[in-house]
């Protein structure tokens, strides 16, 4: 849930705090990571979000230095917002912070707008120095990111390839989510304010790009890829 705007100010030599917007599905998360944030004399919470697309629109409103996202969240996932917030606020500094120790992610990460990657596990080691590394326009990677890297440019190099193109388009992955999450045709039509024959073709291309049969193995595979929690 959303939380009051706070506005940080410049009282004599003492430099303006880093406004940030924090967004995980969890409340005992984001209040864990308030209390890491707002310990620190250049860091301040501004507002807070449950899910990507409240964080979009607390991102307009409150127009914060930095937006730290978790990736599998309702309504919209981290990567899908931190798509969205790239574009329309090229400005903001992005952070993925995230349970998910996984190079597919990752590259995600990257892929959607974020400088840095923080894994939950070492959030009080990690994230004070990701968010100060971001607004000095620094990318903020943790070990076992660095090693992806470097696997996967070797493995260019080596294959004269490219990271993988994702299997199915922003919209598709939309549709994905929702229908995964047990929404009618009819509900995704009028939360993506399209037609349920839209609807229905994007889910039926879903089927045949991931060559999957129904809604529970879509399901299945929205949890492998990260777009919901089992």
């Amino acid at each position: 849930m959303p939380t009051s705007p706070a506005t940080s100010s410049t009282t004599g030599s003492r430099p303006a705090r880093t406004r940030i917007l924090l967004a995980d599905d969890h409340a005992l998360v984001r209040r864990g990571v308030r209390l890491i944030l707002d310990g620190e004399p250049d860091l301040l919470v501004v507002a807070e979000a449950g899910d990507g697309a409240e964080a979009i629109e607390l991102a307009r409103s409150e127009q914060p230095d930095l937006a730290i996202l978790d990736i599998a969240m309702p309504r919209l996932t981290g990567l899908q917002a931190a798509r969205e917030l790239s574009k329309v606020m090229p400005e903001l500094r992005i952070l993925m912070l995230t349970m998910y120790d996984n190079e597919q992610y990752f590259f995600e990460a990257l892929k959607s707008g974020a400088s840095g990657y923080v894994l939950k596990s070492v959030a009080d080691r990690d994230l004070v120095e990701a968010c100060r590394a971001a607004m000095r326009d620094e990318p903020f990677l943790y070990p076992g990111a660095v090693t992806a890297l470097i696997r996967n440019y070797l493995d260019r190099v080596r294959e004269g390839g490219d990271v993988p193109a994702r299997a199915i388009t922003d919209r598709e992955e939309e549709i994905l989510k929702l229908v995964a999450e047990g929404h009618s045709s009819k509900e995704i039509a009028d939360l993506l304010v399209i037609s349920v024959k839209t609807v229905e073709r994007h889910r039926a291309n879903l089927l045949q790009k991931l060559g999957l049969r129904d809604r529970l193995e879509l399901t299945r595979y929205a949890i492998r890829a990260g777009l919901i929690e089992p």
